[in-house]
């Protein structure tokens, strides 16, 4: 009768082991990076919605009247965005932007105190994760400004 050694018998046992860890030790890696491009693109949004509020802010009504040139608009404000974003692909990029009162620093109405004007620009994004694991996910960020100009 003939005597197996141990090592004889665990000749496999270090492949199948590989096969089974390998698989997800591999996805959660690809899933980390995944997760982290998408940590990115949000903090693009965001520096995108803080871009156009400042952006808004300044070149209203009185910037207008002062430099004799054009205030700036929704549209003027979403194609500034557009031509300004890195990495991002502009057919997925949506913005809107909103003055509470108007495009002037302050109102005055009716021997009122005047008021002190906000734009808000909100900025969307619809982004597809690289490894295709979920459906899009609509990244959003606002951004208020007080109108400065």
């Amino acid at each position: 009768m003939k005597c197996r050694t141990v090592a004889g018998r665990r000749r496999g046992t270090t492949l199948l082991e590989f096969a089974i860890v390998a698989p997800v030790v591999l996805f959660t890696m690809f899933a980390i990076i995944v997760g982290s491009l998408g940590v990115s693109r949000y903090q693009q949004v965001a520096s995108l919605a803080r871009y156009g509020a400042r952006y808004a802010s300044l070149h209203g009504a009185d910037y207008a009247d002062e430099k004799n040139l054009p205030a700036a608009t929704a549209a003027s404000i979403t194609t500034l965005l557009k031509a300004n974003n890195v990495g991002l692909k502009a057919d997925k990029l949506t913005c809107t932007v909103t003055w509470n009162s108007s495009n002037r620093p302050l109102t005055t109405t009716n021997y009122e105190a005047p008021k002190g004007n906000t734009v808000t620009v909100t900025v969307s994004y619809q982004w597809l994760p690289e490894m295709y694991l979920a459906g899009p996910y609509t990244l959003t960020s606002t951004s208020t400004t007080q109108m400065l100009y």
